[in-house]
């Protein structure tokens, strides 16, 4: 779907058994203070607990704003994302998931002003506080300064305060193709290859020295809070999506092996994995 020009900005949300969190979610969406029209597009995955409910309450509420995408079935977080990414009609893509919340009311002003006036960067992202299930800080930046990230920042690791609750992102057809790649269904961390894809345009990341959102650690977060050895796994794997479906130079590749050697290849020599290993080494030879 073509972007349309009355709305400036979609919020895409995508939300699995939130019931403790997803209305505080909205709200911080709700309270957003901008001189453009945005839209709400929830992305629900057949929740076992009250999150339907509650959403529903909230699209009654505000029918003009608050778009609803289910299905009979759940679909995963990366055809969830993607649903609700092509029926985004604004300008701009903005991004938080329903256990994550936004703190500053003036948050998508803020970003679609920098992204309006500067045309080299494709996404737009800010300092974020993160939490525990008590709303605790866990950790947050004592001093924010700005950061920009080009494609060799994001291909060799480097992504700091990019997190998809603080994404804005330009609503362009070479980013929503990433809906095309097979690779990106096989994903476990999608938000750093779709990070990577965005800037494979020729195009950077900026982020705002600010904080302005809340990423929440919890027992039923997808990534933050799983076993280490099943993290680290798909570390791994990731890593290795990445290095083949990604250019890089000579240089990349063996800045790239640096990587694997220093933060992968014990773990894969530790649990078997020798021909992965051997494979892996072999693509940045």
């Amino acid at each position: 779907m073509e972007p349309q020009s009355e709305i400036m900005v979609s919020i895409c949300c995508i939300t699995y058994n939130h019931e403790k969190y997803i209305a505080q979610t909205i709200d911080s969406f709700l309270m957003q203070d901008c001189n453009f029209k945005f839209e709400i597009i929830i992305g629900e995955d057949h929740s076992t607990d009250n999150t339907r409910n509650i959403l529903e309450y909230y699209q009654r509420k505000h029918p003009d704003i608050i778009h609803m995408v289910t299905s009979d079935g759940n679909v995963g977080s990366i055809k969830n994302q993607l649903r609700t990414m092509n029926m985004a009609r604004g300008k701009y893509i903005a991004m938080c998931d329903g256990d994550d919340f936004w703190t500053d009311a003036f948050k998508l002003q803020k970003q679609v002003d920098f992204l309006e006036s500067h045309p080299e960067y494709i996404i737009c992202c800010h300092y974020t506080r993160v939490i525990n299930d008590y709303d605790q800080t866990v950790y947050m930046h004592p001093t924010p300064v700005s950061m920009e990230f080009s494609y060799e920042d994001l291909l060799l690791g480097k992504r700091d305060e990019t997190r998809i609750c603080s994404l804005m992102v330009r609503n362009s057809k070479e980013v929503r193709e990433i809906g095309l790649k097979k690779w990106y269904y096989q994903t476990y961390g999608s938000d750093t290859l779709f990070k990577l894809h965005a800037i494979s345009t020729g195009k950077k990341i900026y982020v705002i020295p600010q904080v302005m959102a809340c990423y929440r650690l919890h027992t039923g977060g997808i990534w933050s809070m799983i076993d280490p050895k099943i993290r680290k796994s798909r570390m791994v794997s990731d890593f290795n999506l990445m290095i083949r479906n990604f250019k890089c130079s000579s240089l990349q590749k063996r800045a790239l092996l640096k990587i694997y050697l220093r933060q992968y290849f014990l773990f894969d020599l530790r649990y078997f994995k020798f021909n992965k290993a051997i494979k892996t080494i072999t693509a940045l030879w």
